[in-house]
């Protein structure tokens, strides 16, 4: 079982599955589901957006040193991803 989001590239129909993988969509829009999209959330509002982006090699270097920065902050990482619920 593989677990993804629905990003166009997940759901297209010439993507070839293997019969032994049972791909299940999560939600859209879903952060509950899919802790990851917390992440990209934090990143854009602490890093990310509101800034001028003059060529691709730019965007690669905001978000490389976005990242960074979050990799550093581990417990960041951890309580950004707990769910209450998965305990319970």
């Amino acid at each position: 079982m593989l677990l993804l989001d629905q990003a166009g590239w997940h759901v297209s129909r010439k993507l070839k599955v293997p019969p032994n993988i049972t791909l299940v969509p999560l939600p859209a829009k879903a952060p509950e589901l899919n802790p990851v999209e917390n992440i990209w959330q934090y990143m854009r509002e602490n890093w990310i957006s509101n800034r001028i982006i003059t060529s691709y090699t730019d965007i690669l270097d905001h978000c490389c040193r976005a990242w960074n920065k979050l990799v550093d902050q581990p417990w960041t990482i951890m309580s950004i991803g707990l769910r209450d619920w998965v305990n319970a």
